[in-house]
């Protein structure tokens, strides 16, 4: 692409032809404002905060879509394009619910900060007729307060262009339209997978995960209940930065500490359960792949991505792997071989977990196949959000904690496990261990790097025992149908598919930490995320799923082997079709 030179605020750029003058600004150093815009998934030009003024041109232009061309002077920051902004978020304001300081978003909220940058002190400045939509707190894991949504589309964007669901879209017309599900039904009763992608993307507090931080207070308070909480791998590279570390930094040691200074009889690893779903998994992809049953075996360790098989692909449920997701099995493993070693009625255990995925709250009410009849195998789910939010209001100085380590039994867990967290982690967890387990020899370099990186798609083949052996790597469940629809047609052939619903994996989940668009529109969120489970993998003492001696230990005491009977009455489920309307 030729570039072409352009002044931006009186100063000379060079910059590719055809990029936005936002593109284009930004790489100058110059941030220019938005709300509706997420780079490449809702470029549509309709919130009007990012308008430019371009010399020779009769009126404003919307910098997210306006491509630069040789000899463009564009000017940013006027006093014509500053009361331009001002009025918009004005005109905003007339029709918002302003509860700003009880709002779960307040400080997080880009309208709020906008307002802020802007100056905008008179909030009722078109005080008029405001619509007013009930909450739908249909859904198992969130809520919609359309008093709050300001119509950027965003959540639209993502549930159609990275999830390919499409279950929301604007309803109505003119002043009246807001975004809903077809023929108004709630979101509880449409395809919805519980992804939460569409919470992540809302610049306000339009959307937010259901709020179960009450519930887990009130356990944690009851003296009948011993309260035990499990950590995903993806946390311990979010949390730090809901107190201002820098993204990606490795904060396990001070989420123990945190988690035991809210009160949790014992803190626990998922790290654990991700390395006894890699035995379950790991051998049930062995037997498949001798017997040829089945293939492709397809992962089962995402929440969102199994609602999305049941819900639109349902001839592939035959295809899952049976494994419950590690979340599952540390729940079930708590309330069976826990309770029976510490010797507590299962009933008196309650299990939270830290995820950060909304998805988690959904699989937790999925009261079939647990491991104790009639008990939940998770009682809370807690995203990565509410557990800040819990921290900073027992006034605990995380940042000050010192750091601690997690409890027996299940406070170890290998490298394999720490990296489910990122698309591609699953697939080279379970690798590590089939390739030792096929061949009977030791794996000397364990990355597998053909399916790392946060590209949508990966494929590779690789030859294990003699075997040859194909896997796919997909993330976002777009890519997700793209996969099913080649394997359909007999386009592709693969043995093993590993699918996350989020884009990037866990990493980039529902309950993660909020991200601006003006940093993640320019920002590999997902790579930086990832790259603290990779880093933590490389400095863990045991790196394989298998040679986890708590790993052989509750096989040995309680499981008996892999796949026994046992560990299938406990460790694994079944599925349901479901209605996508």
């Amino acid at each position: 692409m030729a570039d072409v030179n352009i002044k931006i605020n009186g100063r000379e750029y060079t910059v590719p032809a055809g990029v936005s003058i936002l593109e284009a600004a930004r790489s100058a150093g110059i941030r220019i404002p938005t709300l509706c815009y997420l780079k490449e998934i809702n470029e549509i030009g309709a919130c009007r905060i990012c308008m430019v003024e371009v010399k020779g041109a009769r009126s404003l232009v919307a910098a997210c879509v306006f491509p630069v061309n040789e000899g463009m002077e564009i000017f940013t920051n006027t006093p014509k394009v500053v009361e331009s902004r001002k009025t918009t978020l004005k005109l905003l304001l007339s029709n918002h619910k302003k509860e700003c300081l009880s709002c779960v978003r307040s400080g997080s909220c880009e309208l709020q900060k906008l307002c802020h940058d802007y100056g905008v002190e008179d909030e009722n400045a078109f005080a008029g007729v405001t619509t007013h939509y009930e909450i739908d707190a249909s859904a198992s894991h969130m809520y919609r307060d359309n008093d709050k949504c300001i119509l950027c589309r965003r959540c639209v964007a993502v549930c159609s262009a990275n999830q390919a669901v499409g279950v929301i879209g604007a309803n109505a017309r003119g002043f009246d339209t807001h975004i809903g599900c077809a023929f108004e039904k709630p979101l509880g009763e449409v395809g919805c997978i519980s992804c939460g992608q569409c919470i992540t993307a809302c610049p306000t507090g339009a959307l937010s995960e259901r709020d179960d931080t009450a519930k887990v207070t009130a356990a944690l308070l009851d003296p009948d209940k011993h309260v035990i909480v499990q950590t995903a791998p993806a946390v311990r590279v979010g949390l730090g930065e809901e107190f201002g570390l820098p993204m990606g930094s490795i904060v396990t040691g001070k989420l123990v500490a945190s988690l035991r200074a809210l009160g949790f009889d014992r803190v626990f690893d998922t790290n654990f359960s991700a390395d006894l779903t890699i035995m379950e998994e790991a051998h049930e992809f062995i037997d498949r792949f001798t017997r040829k049953d089945h293939l492709p075996m397809i992962t089962s360790c995402s929440p969102g991505w199994i609602k999305f098989c049941e819900t639109y692909y349902p001839d592939f449920i035959p295809n899952l792997s049976t494994c419950k997701s590690p979340q599952g099995m540390f729940g079930a493993t708590a309330k069976t071989f826990y309770a029976e070693k510490m010797g507590i009625d299962p009933k008196n255990i309650y299990v939270v977990s830290v995820m950060p995925c909304t998805a988690k709250k959904f699989e937790a009410e999925r009261l079939d196949h647990t491991a104790v009849p009639g008990l939940a195998d998770i009682d809370a789910v807690l995203t990565v959000r509410e557990l800040a939010r819990m921290i900073k209001k027992a006034g605990i100085l995380f940042n000050e904690l010192p750091d601690d380590t997690y409890d027996a039994p299940f406070g170890l867990g290998s490298g394999a496990g720490t990296i489910f967290g990122a698309t591609g982690g699953v697939m080279e967890a379970a690798l590590r261990t089939a390739y030792e387990t096929l061949t009977g020899e030791t794996l000397e370099k364990l990355e597998f790097e053909e399916v790392r990186g946060t590209e949508g798609i990966k494929e590779a083949t690789y030859t294990i025992g003699g075997a040859t052996i194909r896997v796919a790597v997909c993330s976002g469940t777009a890519n997700a149908k793209k996969v099913l629809e080649m394997v359909k047609s007999g386009e592709k052939q693969y043995d093993f598919i590993e699918v996350m619903a989020c884009p990037g994996g866990c990493v980039n989940g529902g309950g993660q930490p909020i991200v601006p668009a003006y940093i993640r529109n320019f920002t590999d969120v997902r790579a930086i995320r990832a790259a603290g489970l990779y880093k933590d993998d490389q400095q863990l003492p045991v790196r394989k799923s298998h040679e986890n001696p708590d790993i052989q230990a509750v096989y040995e005491q309680f499981f008996g082997a892999p796949n026994s009977h046992k560990a299938h009455e406990i460790l694994h489920t079944g599925y349901t079709v479901r209605q996508k309307y």
